[in-house]
């Protein structure tokens, strides 16, 4: 009797836990719902969608649809301006071929092999934020701080497969060969519920306006860094202490200089010399840390939880290579290759995220709490060598920042031109010198290293690298396939979209108060 009662209770037990598990499910679609009903009244106008112009070249976006529904394999998307992707002439439907492939219509002049690929992936990767890697283990602790960098990284690599998977639905979808970042995001609202359809410019927008930011922001930073090092070295030989702010405007005439370069052509040259910079400084910097390690025993494992969104502010700033993940895979010559197993993707996100927690840990146990925003400004300022290799990184991150600034002047004129006739070139080159101002200003009004890496990478790369893909992932298969089994598909992307959220507020709060008390002290 005891035995029947027992087993009656475990299950009554396993019921009443298999219906709370159902209604937490159906809240959490109910609140989905909710959200695209909100959304789908805060704006009834009709939606404007942008169509290639054959005859005139460009983009026209005069053309008005309502009730617009992409089914699979059906509707092309088209590619509208703001995009660093070209626009592409959508091939008509052919009804008996069945199956659209993207990869069989990609018209490459030079396609990149899986090599060529993982080289330019780790190029994109490995910038001025590996720097920084010491102070972020700075703002964890030695043990915590190798743990997250790791957790991180894989974090950010699931993310990036995940729009590239996206992506390559979409492409078969909309029947077109390849998709920027920003028309991914497009094209996923397009194809998911139709009260999102109306919001697929916006996110467009999105994409590009955050885009933007991010790189003028790393622009930013690059003057500060430049300005710190240079500052250590001519102070060092002079016996003076210049402010910070005249060596970064001092830099202003020479960045004006090199960035009215319009052709991306013309700037190889430099990045080539700045990747060979960059990699002899940092070799030298792993001899100096190498030198007299200290025991890990005589640094913290673990900080202060209060410091732990710092450490997440600058790790993704060094990590998140997401704006350069569609450019590489729309080039190369097998683009299944990317994602596959191991993949080019897989491989080289292991050997940056490698690379970065080793910087990180060497150079926090080597200097400990005197870790500074850049692990070059630890260097012995007395030492020949030593001060070659600031000279030789600020040289690198200088001529790095007219590669960065490339891409966000290329969306910001594609959305402006259109509004000056004869006069295109002359006012180009006054937006050019306009936005090199900005930055300058900005770095002249928030000269903290540390705070300024950790707030771009909180605010931008949080969003770029985590909440964004997760909406494109959830959008783009909402209704094919599915959200899956107890609804799987929406509790992921919900968890990586708090995440994203959580370390965006807590990281730009931070790196506020961070940017804040260094001014005031």
């Amino acid at each position: 009797m005891r035995n029947k009662r027992s087993s009656y209770y475990t299950y009554l037990d396993k019921t009443i836990i298999k219906d709370k598990l159902h209604l937490i499910n159906s809240f959490m679609l109910c609140c989905l719902n909710v959200l695209i009903v909100f959304l789908s009244f805060l704006q009834q106008a009709p939606q404007l969608i942008t169509t290639y112009d054959q005859k005139n070249g460009g983009v026209r976006t005069d053309v008005i649809m309502t009730n617009y529904k992409s089914d699979k394999n059906e509707v092309p998307v088209t590619l509208a301006n703001g995009s660093t992707v070209p626009l592409v002439e959508i091939p008509p439907k052919d009804e008996e071929a069945g199956e659209y492939n993207p990869f069989e219509h990609r018209k490459l002049s030079h396609p990149t092999s899986d090599l060529d690929t993982l080289i330019h992936l780790l190029k994109g990767s490995l910038g001025s934020g590996i720097l920084a890697m010491p102070l972020a283990f700075a703002n964890a602790g030695l043990g915590f701080g190798l743990f997250a960098t790791f957790a991180i990284g894989a974090i950010c690599t699931y993310c990036v497969h995940i729009l590239v998977r996206s992506a390559h639905t979409l492409c078969a979808r909309r029947r077109v060969p390849s998709l920027g970042f920003a028309e991914v995001a497009e094209a996923a609202f397009l194809s998911g519920p139709q009260y999102l359809h109306q919001w697929s410019q916006f996110a467009k927008a999105m994409i590009n306006l955050f885009l933007v930011i991010d790189l003028l922001g790393c622009c930013c930073v690059y003057i500060v860094f430049v300005s710190k090092n240079i500052k250590q070295v001519v102070d060092f030989h002079t016996e003076s202490d210049v402010d910070l702010r005249f060596y970064m405007a001092a830099l202003l005439p020479l960045l004006i200089l090199v960035n009215l370069i319009r052709n991306l052509k013309y700037l190889a040259p430099f990045s080539m010399l700045a990747n060979i910079l960059i990699a002899t400084g940092m070799g030298i910097t792993f001899y100096y840390i190498f030198l007299d390690l200290p025991s890990p025993y005589e640094r913290s494992m673990i900080v202060d939880w209060t410091k732990w969104p710092m450490f997440f502010g600058t790790a993704i700033f060094a990590l998140e290579g997401i704006g350069v993940v569609m450019p590489l895979e729309n080039n190369m010559k097998t683009p299944t290759h990317f994602i596959g197993c191991p993949g080019v993707l897989n491989t080289g996100m292991f050997f940056v995220v490698l690379l970065y927690a080793s910087v990180g840990f060497f150079g926090f146990l080597k200097y400990g709490p005197d870790t500074k925003g850049s692990i070059s400004l630890n260097l012995p300022e007395e030492d020949i060598l030593a001060q070659c290799v600031k000279i030789m990184i600020a040289v690198a991150i200088f001529f790095t920042y007219s590669l960065q600034f490339y891409v966000p002047m290329e969306i910001i004129w594609k959305n402006l031109k259109h509004h000056f006739g004869a006069r295109k070139l002359a006012v180009e080159y006054i937006v050019r010198i306009a936005i090199i101002i900005g930055t300058v200003v900005i770095a002249v009004a928030i000269p903290n290293l540390g705070g300024f890496i950790s707030l771009v990478g909180a605010v931008c790369l949080s969003t770029l690298g985590l909440i964004f893909p997760a909406i494109i992932d959830l959008v783009t298969f909402y209704e094919d396939p599915g959200l899956g089994r107890f609804n799987w598909r929406l509790w992921k992307n919900a968890l990586l979209i708090i995440f994203g959220l959580v370390g965006f507020i807590t990281g730009s709060y931070v790196s506020i108060q961070e940017i804040i008390n260094s001014e005031e002290s």
